[in-house]
């Protein structure tokens, strides 16, 4: 897969790759009650349940990836795009962006899913690729089956998958930008 770049989309006072899977429960718990109150960006809507089931669809994807041969190192992913997906940017007050060559990084600690990690794991459309993870290879085969979501879905009304979602299970490439 060459010429490929990896995106990661945050908000600019926070800093890249800040996630709440790396917070203990209780600080994370405080982290996103304060997002709800303040009410002002994407996160803010999310439900009273968000962080126990992010874990738990961390953990499925984890083991997925395991099962298909990966190696992750970190128990919680950082998250990327394949591919530019602008309307992520809208989720922030004040959005910036990174952009990484796919090459930087090990195949065997990236997964992908097709879609955002929470709908293509919950969705229940009969979708060929709901519930799976995909590693480098296999994802370029769905690209070529099924096109990029953020073309073919770019106003997000053609069902819940916006981009293609990539799960980083290393801190190597993403370290420097911490």
């Amino acid at each position: 897969m060459g010429n490929y770049f990896l995106y990661h989309y945050y908000e600019a006072e926070n800093g890249p790759f800040k996630n709440l899977s790396a917070l203990p429960y209780d600080e994370a718990r405080k982290v996103m009650e304060k997002v709800k109150q303040e009410g002002t960006v994407f996160a803010s809507r999310r439900s009273d349940d968000y962080l126990t089931v992010r874990r738990q669809l961390e953990e499925r994807a984890r083991t997925l990836f395991i099962d298909k041969g990966g190696k992750p190192e970190k128990l919680y992913p950082h998250y990327m795009t394949l591919g530019r997906c602008e309307w992520l940017k809208s989720w922030y007050k004040e959005g910036r962006v990174l952009q990484i060559p796919l090459e930087e990084f090990d195949p065997e600690t990236i997964s992908f899913t097709y879609g955002d990690l929470f709908p293509t794991m919950r969705y229940k459309d009969g979708k060929p690729y709901r519930e799976k993870i995909y590693l480098q290879d296999e994802i370029k085969e769905l690209i070529e089956q099924f096109g990029w979501p953020q073309e073919w879905n770019r106003e997000g009304n053609k069902g819940p998958e916006r981009y293609i979602e990539v799960q980083i299970w290393v801190d190597k490439v993403v370290g420097k930008f911490l």
